[in-house]
């Protein structure tokens, strides 16, 4: 196996970082609430929230859906 895909620093072989690609914040912040692959479970993630004020994202940043506050 090529070096390059090794973790030079533990016995564990190296994995590709986790990237979702919608993200879940609350209106005008940059910090991710809930993240996941599965847009239908946060749309549901979205409507069990008691208050409004959220925006659903795509990994690029696009506004899919938001909550009224």
């Amino acid at each position: 196996m090529s070096r390059a895909f090794v973790k030079e620093d533990g016995p564990t072989r190296w994995e590709p970082p986790v990237v979702f690609a919608y993200q879940v914040r609350q209106a005008g912040e940059n910090e991710v609430l809930h993240q996941g692959d599965d847009l239908l479970e946060l749309l549901h993630w979205l409507e069990g929230q008691q208050q409004g004020g959220y925006e659903l994202r795509e990994r690029g940043g696009l506004l899919l859906a938001a909550t009224a506050e």
